[in-house]
């Protein structure tokens, strides 16, 4: 009777857990093989709207909504993404409530995705401050925002979490390669080798986030100014 009760409440914990993230609105589906899930530019030319997903309850996982948030989008073909606010009542958008927040799914193909390159984002974890050095200079990152600099080809970049026991990155971003995204948490974090989107390069507590869940995290969090 007790290992009944204690399946029992494993299957009501996935439950709950799948159930923060709900497929809201199809409008058309899309057959493709496409990994990759990026947030899609406002002037993004033959972006086809597919869907909906609304993210309900607030986590600090975001690895793991960003997960249940990419499997819905492959569920209907999307290979990119748009935060999508709640309107107020007199029709204009509400602030960004991390509990709740709608995605916009879209299918835009390949030679239409604007590349990215010449920036570095540092994203703070989602509990507290984390205080980094870039190249000598100091920086405090809030809980749940980033920073966004602009790096020049060629040249070396260090990364230090300042920590006794801290970790040391080093960096040189080379012409046209695409931006480089790392994250800076106490946490250890598993790295996902799948291929769909998730955390990899973990160096002690500097994360290098793939450019997939890096995208989500920039429209869920909050950019702070250098």
């Amino acid at each position: 009777m007790k290992n009944i009760a204690i399946i029992f409440s494993i299957l009501c914990i996935q439950l709950w857990s799948a159930q923060n993230v709900y497929l809201t609105k199809v409008e058309k589906t899309n057959d493709n093989t496409d990994k990759f899930f990026y947030r899609k530019e406002d002037a993004t030319e033959d972006a086809v709207y597919l869907g909906e997903v609304e993210v309900q309850g607030f986590s600090k996982d975001d690895a793991l909504i960003f997960s249940l948030v990419y499997k819905k989008a492959k569920e209907i073909g999307a290979n990119t993404f748009q935060l999508r606010p709640f309107e107020n009542v007199d029709g204009t958008p509400q602030a960004f409530n991390a509990a709740n927040y709608k995605v916009a799914l879209y299918y835009t193909p390949k030679e239409k995705l604007t590349a990215r390159h010449g920036e570095m984002y540092i994203f703070a974890s989602s509990e507290k401050d984390q205080k980094i050095s870039i190249n000598r200079k100091d920086y405090t990152i809030s809980p749940r925002s980033f920073l966004k600099l602009k790096v020049i080809p060629g040249e070396i970049y260090t990364i230090s979490t300042k920590k006794l026991l801290g970790s040391t990155v080093k960096i040189q971003p080379e012409a046209n390669e695409d931006n480089v995204y790392f994250q800076i948490s106490s946490l250890k974090v598993k790295s996902d080798n799948s291929g769909s989107g998730g955390l990899n390069l973990k160096s002690g507590d500097i994360i290098g986030l793939e450019k997939s869940y890096a995208e989500f995290l920039s429209a869920i969090y909050q950019q702070s100014k250098p």
